[in-house]
């Protein structure tokens, strides 16, 4: 049976964009392949990519490119992108009561949400609060938060 590893969009984005670990996050993504996503990373790349493009880090051809790029490795099941299940905001709002000392924002809970709702085994991040929630509620983590860490 395969492991179920989601992917949140910090580090998802470092596969299709040249940011630091991006080499990292590619060697880790066609060793595991396929990873799990979920409806709400398509949001969170669309949006990151327009960001970008306004900021002037990308022009407007690359961004939809790279949009375009992820939403093939979506078909081609690549990426496994689950639906948000129901309760998944019910369960966001939960966490920030379990995880009190965690500065939790609002898409992180969301994507811990799914991740725990999927069953997933391990959470990949370059969020360190993220993962600092991932690894309060049991998941194991695979970090590309800074150089030097796992894997």
């Amino acid at each position: 049976m395969r492991r179920i590893i989601y992917l949140d969009t910090s580090a998802l984005a470092k596969w299709y964009l040249n940011e630091s670990r991006s080499e990292d996050v590619e060697k880790f993504i066609q060793e595991n392949a396929p990873v799990d996503i979920s409806d709400l990373t398509g949001v969170e790349m669309r949006c990151l990519l327009a960001r970008r493009r306004r900021e002037g880090n990308i022009d407007p051809t690359t961004e939809m490119k790279v949009f375009s790029v992820f939403e093939e490795d979506v078909r081609q099941q690549f990426l496994i992108c689950h639906p948000m299940p129901s309760g998944t905001a019910a369960a966001a709002v939960h966490l920030f009561s379990t995880l009190p000392e965690i500065r939790l924002r609002t898409l992180d809970a969301l994507h811990l949400a799914v991740a725990r709702e999927i069953q997933a085994e391990i959470l990949v991040s370059a969020d360190r609060v993220m993962l600092a929630a991932a690894q309060a509620m049991g998941f194991d983590v695979v970090r590309f938060d800074r150089p030097g860490t796992n894997p």
